[in-house]
């Protein structure tokens, strides 16, 4: 049986000599799994579209459950992330976690559309890199059922907490006096940084990202986003550390 479906690359390995066994997350089933045969060989129909990150409509042969690609024709192939090696490490980043909170067979129109406009922000750089992962670590959080509760203080109800802290494992928000006890790990927010989170989860999804705000309140945001989705997800993640590594060695010596 075909079946044509419009899909994403999140994971690709190489099998046997020229095939490659394919993580794709489809916007008619979810995620599935496809055998891409031949597609390393020189002029197979398929080269272009069974790459990470290209977006596409693939044509598969379904038996008992098993995929195997037969043509692919590109859509958006993000070609700009690829010229640029901090840029393509963190998308590979942004696939490994949409890889991470979805389910085979399980369609998530919200979670595939989250990650291509935010691989789209990232590629067109209509937004600073590391603005684009942290408002997509934590809207991704959001729509796999990890929303933090971030509108007043978990203990005293404070709708503008001083001094507020994000609990990572529990998802609270607490105020400077009610979390002096606190036995959970938290991060230090700010009234920006508390601003920007309650923007990015209750934002239309096309106007997450829009909002602005100081470079201190930015560094505290960004790094309670990660810690964050690490924490939810009780995993790391080696495409992180590989584009972490990548921009201490673009900090130090400029540009790689």
């Amino acid at each position: 049986m075909y079946k044509t479906l419009h899909g994403i690359v999140l994971r690709e390995v190489k099998y046997k000599e020229s095939s490659k066994i394919l993580t794709i997350l489809t916007e008619e089933e979810g995620k599935i799994t496809a055998e891409a045969k031949g597609v390393l060989r020189k002029g197979s129909r398929c080269a272009a579209s069974a790459q990470m990150l290209v977006w596409s409509e693939l044509t598969f042969f379904e038996n008992r459950g098993r995929f195997t690609l037969t043509e692919g024709s590109v859509l958006e192939d993000f070609a700009a992330l690829r010229a640029d090696f901090s840029d393509y490490a963190l998308g590979c980043y942004l696939a490994e976690l949409i890889e991470a909170v979805t389910d085979e067979d399980s369609p998530s129109a919200v979670t595939l559309h989250l990650g291509l406009n935010a691989l789209f922000a990232l590629s067109r750089r209509l937004y600073p890199a590391r603005h684009i992962k942290a408002v997509f670590e934590l809207r991704l959080m959001s729509a796999a059922g990890f929303t933090p509760a971030a509108d007043r203080c978990a203990v005293c109800g404070e709708a503008h907490p001083a001094q507020p802290r994000l609990s990572v494992y529990g998802g609270e928000i607490t105020c400077a006096r009610c979390g002096r006890d606190a036995a959970s790990r938290s991060v230090p927010l700010c009234q920006a940084s508390l601003a920007a989170m309650r923007h990015v989860i209750g934002a239309d999804a096309k106007k997450i990202y829009s909002f602005t705000m100081d470079d201190a309140s930015a560094a505290r945001f960004q790094a309670a986003c990660e810690e964050y989705a690490l924490a939810q997800l009780d995993r790391g993640f080696k495409t992180l550390d590989y584009w972490k590594s990548l921009n201490s060695l673009e900090n130090t010596y400029g540009s790689v």
